[in-house]
């Protein structure tokens, strides 16, 4: 069999990703896009459970399942979904000193990746989490 093209394509199609992200926070560079989607993703990680974020982790393409999974205690305690205002500043709050994230972070993200994915399976993953999960990817 050969390797899937997912995998094959994985680091141009982050790189695209990026692209968007960056373009939809207003951002200057590729690291300042890292952290910010990189806290986007852990922000939404503390509240799954995980066989939850095990099945989040597979509706995402490749690179970004990695970052999603990469650093993680899966025994840590699981937080609830509160307000976006206090999940952003929780995002703005990864590597504080270089973080840009602006107070639009998880819109944002949320609007690029949803034109990397197929948005009727996230969609359809997002129902069965815990409340708020739709609403934090809510572009």
């Amino acid at each position: 069999m050969p390797m899937p093209m997912e995998l094959q394509h994985a680091s141009e199609e982050f790189e695209r990703f990026l692209a968007a992200a960056r373009d939809e926070a207003g951002l200057t560079t590729r690291n300042q896009t890292y952290t910010m989607v990189e806290g986007v993703l852990r922000v939404f990680r503390r509240r799954l459970t995980l066989a939850e974020a095990i099945r989040f982790a597979g509706v995402l393409p490749p690179v970004l399942r990695a970052i999603f999974v990469a650093d993680w205690d899966p025994l840590a305690p699981v937080l609830p979904f509160s307000d976006r205002v206090a999940m952003t500043r929780e995002v703005q709050a990864l590597r504080q000193h270089h973080n840009f994230a602006p107070d639009t972070c998880l819109a944002d993200v949320a609007r690029a990746l949803r034109r990397h994915i197929d948005g009727d399976t996230f969609d359809r993953l997002l129902a069965t989490l815990p409340e708020g999960a739709a609403d934090y990817w809510r572009p």
